[in-house]
């Protein structure tokens, strides 16, 4: 407690973890290089119609390294629809492996409809690999939550936290 402060500050959008933080524009045939490989959002989200959504909106790529704390929080207070989860084939996130596979749409991923306070509409998606296949997520729904409340926690190693938002929502700084 008390190690990573939340900022409070209703205009900011918080990072929903430790990581290495990567922002890309969505767009329908937008197609994201991730980890050395290339996916949409569609095809992260297992072909969710909700995907359409977040045209025009920015996708937010947290790498979590092993030296991160490996719990994740919630970027704004709101209500959380179901976790959504999509059981894949775990795989190592090592270049090696990258070439010949397409990690995110074959790895366990399991996400969150978000109806945020302050950004609209937004989807927090946690992605795991070969020594972090085991997602946990905390809560139940549909329920109340609160910005920088724990959302849950990767079981081992590092791993990938993606939210995506739609258009307008958040003005993202240049440099990201």
């Amino acid at each position: 407690p008390g190690c990573r402060p939340v900022d409070m500050d209703p205009a900011a959008l918080i990072a929903p973890c430790d990581g290495l933080l990567t922002a890309y524009p969505i767009h329908a045939d937008t197609v994201l290089p991730v980890k050395q490989s290339r996916y949409t959002i569609s095809d992260l989200m297992g072909n969710d119609p909700a995907a359409a959504r977040f045209e025009g909106g920015w996708c937010l790529v947290f790498r979590l390294c092993v030296n991160h704390y490996h719990r994740y929080c919630y970027p704004d207070g709101g209500v959380k629809g179901a976790n959504a989860f999509l059981p894949g084939v775990l795989h190592t996130v090592r270049p090696v492996a990258l070439a010949d596979v397409p990690v995110f749409t074959e790895n366990c991923r399991e996400y969150t409809l978000l109806h945020t306070e302050r950004f609209g509409d937004a989807v927090q998606m946690e992605v795991g690999a070969l020594l972090v296949g085991k997602i946990v997520n905390d809560h139940l729904w549909p329920r109340g939550v609160t910005r920088g409340e724990e959302k849950g926690h990767f079981a081992y190693g590092g791993s990938t936290i993606l939210v995506l938002l739609q258009k307008d929502a958040a003005a993202l700084c240049p440099e990201l």
